[in-house]
C-alpha cells in the first residue's frame, strides 16, 4: 500500500498539551480565512500515526567449560562469539521485516544485554516497544518479564536458529496466565506486564501482527478529536468521559455558532465557491459514481469539508465527528454532512457522524491497527449468521487504494443533502468491533459481505455474515454503532485491546 505521513505543518505539535474541554463559538468577524490543500482523489492514502520505535536486544549469558561438571545452559547463545553471528542473524531478519510492514516502523541498533545492570540502563532509551532475542541468561524476570513501562515483545527461537533456552523455560518459570481481574488492571498508562501473549516462536508474521496492535495503540492513546455540537454517548452519557479518563484522549469541542461563522467566510469566498465547484465536477467524473440527488449538494459537502479540515490543522488532529447531524447542520450548512465525513476518510482521516463516544474509540484504534478507513454504522438483529450494517457516511476507499462504486441518493432520514451508497465487493473479509456501552469489554468478530441491497434505512448498506459463534450476539448487551474495516484484524485489535485493560471477546477465532 502506497502511503505518505502526514507533513509537519498540520501535525507539528500533536502530542503537545491538550486543548480545553469547553465548547469554542466564533463570532463572524472571528472566522479564520479557509486555508485546505487542493482535494485530489488521486493523493496516497494519508498515515496520521507516529512510527512505532522498537529497541531489538539479544539477551544472552557467558559460560565457560568447567571439567566434570554441568557448566552450560541450553542454547549455543553463551559466548560473545556466538552472540556475534546471532547479532547479524537478527539484522537481516529485521531488515526483512521492515519491508514487509505496511505501517510506520522504525528498528533501532540491536543491543546486547548480559547482565541486569545492562537491561537497567537498556529501559532507558527513547523508544516504545522491547523486541527481546531471549537467547540465554538469567535478566528476564526482572528486568523484562516484569517491567511495566515498556511493551515487550519476546522472540523465541526453535528451528530458525540457534535453539534458545527460553523456548523451553518461558512458559512455565517465568510467566503465568493472566486473569480476567489482572487484564482489567492494565490501562493507557501501564499496559501491565509481559505475558504469554507477548511469545513468540519462530515465526516473524506473528512479531508483525503484534507490532501493528501496539502501533495502533500508541497513536490511540491521548488522540485528539474535534467534536463539532459537542460530545455525547448514544445510550450511555458517560462515554464522553470514560473516553477521556481512560483512554486519555482529547476532545476539542467546537459549537455550531463555530461553523455558521466559518460558513459566511466561505460563501463569501469566490475563489473558495469556484474550487468547490470543480471539486465537485471532478468527484461526480470518478470512475463507478452514479449522482440520483441534487448536485446542488455536492458543492456544499465540499465547503463543508474544507471547513473540517480548516478546524484539523488548527487543532493538530487526525479525526473529527459531529453532533446533531440529522437536524441541526442540515440548516446551518444547508446540506447534510454524509459526503463531507466520507471524503475525509477516504483522504486518510477518521471522520465520524453522531459524535458517539461509545464506538469512537474503539474506531480509531481499529483505523490505526488496520491502517485503513473504518466505517461506523448500525447494526441489526442477527439471524442465521446474517446482519445489515448501514449508515450514510461510508468511505469509498476502504482499503485505501480503491474507490467502490457509489450512488449519491439523498440522506435516508431527511431525504435531503447528498449522502454515498457505498458498494462493497461481494466475498469481502470484515473485521468488526462492538463494545458493549461505556464498560471495558469489545466483542471482536469477522465476516463475509454477502450482499449489497438497497433497503428503507441508511443508504450504505450490506448484508455480512457473521463467521464464528454469532449466536452470542443475539443475548449480548451491545451499543447500536459497529466499527467495520475490510481484512482480518481481530489478532492485533484484541492484542492491544487486553493492554488497555479491556475485556476482549472474539466471537470469530483470531
Amino acid at each position: 500500500m502506497c502511503r505518505h505521513c502526514m507533513n509537519r505543518r498540520e501535525f507539528t505539535g500533536m502530542a503537545a498539551a491538550g486543548i480545553a474541554g469547553g465548547i469554542l463559538a466564533l463570532s463572524a468577524a472571528e472566522a479564520q480565512e479557509l486555508t485546505v490543500e487542493p482535494w485530489d482523489p488521486d493523493k496516497p492514502f494519508l498515515v496520521t500515526g507516529k512510527p512505532l520505535r522498537v529497541q531489538p536486544i539479544l539477551m544472552h549469558a557467558r559460560y565457560s567449560p568447567r571439567p566434570k561438571t554441568s557448566w552450560r545452559s541450553w542454547s549455543r547463545i553463551i559466548s560473545d562469539a556466538a552472540a556475534a553471528e546471532e547479532l547479524q542473524r537478527i539484522e537481516g531478519e529485521l531488515k526483512a521485516l521492515k519491508a514487509r510492514a505496511t505501517f510506520p516502523l522504525e528498528f533501532l541498533p540491536t543491543t546486547k544485554v548480559t547482565s541486569r545492570a545492562e537491561a537497567e540502563t537498556v529501559h532507558k532509551g527513547d523508544f516504545d516497544v522491547v523486541l527481546l532475542y531471549a537467547a540465554s541468561g538469567g535478566s528476564l524476570h526482572d528486568c523484562f518479564a516484569k517491567a511495566p513501562t515498556r511493551d515487550t515483545i519476546l522472540f523465541l527461537r526453535h528451528k530458525s536458529g540457534p535453539t534458545y533456552y527460553y523456548y523451553e523455560s518461558f512458559g512455565r518459570r517465568f510467566v503465568q496466565p493472566l486473569t480476567l481481574e489482572q487484564i482489567r488492571q492494565n490501562n493507557a498508562k501501564n499496559h501491565g506486564p509481559v505475558t504469554l501473549d507477548d511469545a513468540v516462536v519462530d515465526d516473524y508474521d506473528d512479531v508483525l501482527w503484534r507490532l501493528r496492535g501496539l502501533y495502533g495503540l500508541k497513536n490511540f492513546v491521548g488522540q485528539r478529536i474535534v467534536a463539532l455540537g459537542g460530545a455525547q454517548g448514544k445510550w450511555d452519557g458517560k462515554a464522553p468521559a470514560v473516553a477521556r479518563e481512560r483512554y486519555g484522549m482529547e476532545i476539542v469541542e467546537v459549537g455550531y455558532d463555530a461553523l455558521a461563522a466559518q460558513l459566511k467566510v466561505a460563501l463569501a469566498d469566490a475563489k473558495l465557491r469556484a474550487q468547490a465547484e470543480a471539486w465537485a465536477k471532478r468527484y461526480l467524473a470518478l470512475r463507478r459514481t452514479t449522482l440520483e440527488a441534487k448536485r446542488e449538494h455536492i458543492p456544499s459537502a465540499f465547503v463543508l469539508y474544507a471547513i473540517i479540515k480548516h478546524w484539523l490543522r488548527e487543532h493538530r488532529a487526525p479525526a473529527f465527528t459531529i453532533n446533531a447531524c440529522m437536524g441541526t447542520v442540515l440548516n446551518v450548512a444547508n446540506t447534510t454532512a454524509c459526503l463531507a465525513l466520507s471524503l475525509l476518510n477516504d483522504e486518510g482521516y477518521m471522520a465520524f457522524c453522531e459524535s458517539d463516544f461509545v464506538i469512537i474509540p474503539a474506531g480509531i484504534l481499529l483505523h490505526y491497527v488496520a491502517g485503513t478507513p473504518v466505517f461506523l454504522h448500525n447494526s441489526t438483529f442477527p439471524h442465521k449468521a446474517m446482519v445489515t450494517c448501514a449508515h450514510c457516511t461510508a468511505p469509498r476507499r476502504m482499503d485505501g487504494k480503491r474507490y467502490e462504486p457509489v450512488r449519491i441518493v439523498t440522506h435516508y432520514e431527511s431525504d435531503f443533502g447528498a449522502a454515498p451508497k457505498v458498494e462493497m465487493p461481494i466475498g469481502q473479509r470484515v473485521t468488526f468491533v462492538n463494545p458493549e456501552y461505556s464498560t471495558a469489554r469489545w466483542l471482536g468478530m469477522r465476516g463475509v459481505v454477502r450482499d449489497n441491497p438497497f433497503y428503507d434505512i441508511c443508504r450504505s448498506q450490506q448484508d455480512v455474515e457473521i463467521e464464528g459463534d454469532w449466536k452470542r450476539l443475539i443475548a449480548e448487551a451491545r451499543d447500536s454503532h459497529w466499527m467495520m474495516a475490510y481484512g482480518d484484524h481481530l489478532a492485533p485489535l484484541g492484542y492491544a485491546a487486553r493492554k488497555l485493560g479491556i475485556e476482549w471477546t472474539p466471537l470469530s477465532e483470531a
